[in-house]
């Protein structure tokens, strides 16, 4: 069993992985061909997972990842017991900016299986934000995707000046302080 460590290979140049991690394999797929028709001056390399840990025996084909985005749906009571179970195999140098919680089905209220304020409080835990959204809505796909790309340049260094833990600890909230 591995731990997915953020420093154990080498970045690539002009590059940003993106790790998607959930259990609706459709929506990943919708989220990341988005990504991929989003204008960036980078290029992104977006990579799928049910769950944690990935396959050790793929371990040396694959690229350092910089940002690990969980993908709960709302209606789904396994999947926020899959994404939880999947933590466990995440290095806590990774919670230093480098992951996302991207909550999907918001649009539908009437048919939550879990709590939002369970979600908030396991993003409040590991010190990551979460994003609330219905990827189901073409328009809204899109914008979570611009936001997500923006977050992935970031996480992966093309910012000057901005590092992930420091854009982090601007989205949080002042509250929470």
């Amino acid at each position: 069993m591995s731990v997915l460590r953020p420093f154990d290979k080498l970045p690539m140049l002009n590059s940003g992985v993106l790790l998607l991690v959930g259990s609706d394999e459709a929506i990943q797929q919708k989220l990341a061909e988005a990504i991929l028709r989003e204008k960036r001056s980078f290029n992104v390399s977006i990579h799928l997972a049910a769950s944690l840990p990935l396959p050790s025996e793929r371990d040396h084909l694959r690229p350092s990842i910089d940002m690990v985005v969980f993908m709960i749906d709302i209606k789904s009571k396994y999947s926020l017991k899959n994404v939880e179970t999947s933590l466990a195999h995440v290095d806590a140098s990774f919670f230093l900016g480098k992951v996302c919680f991207l909550v999907t089905g918001v649009g539908r209220v009437n048919a939550c299986s879990i709590e939002t304020n369970a979600v908030c409080k396991l993003a409040e835990a590991y010190r990551s934000p979460v994003l609330f959204c219905e990827l189901e809505l073409e328009g809204i796909r899109a914008a979570t995707a611009q936001r997500l790309l923006r977050m992935l340049q970031i996480c992966a260094g093309r910012i000057p000046g901005v590092s992930a833990l420091s854009f982090v600890s601007l989205m949080r909230n002042s509250n929470d302080d």
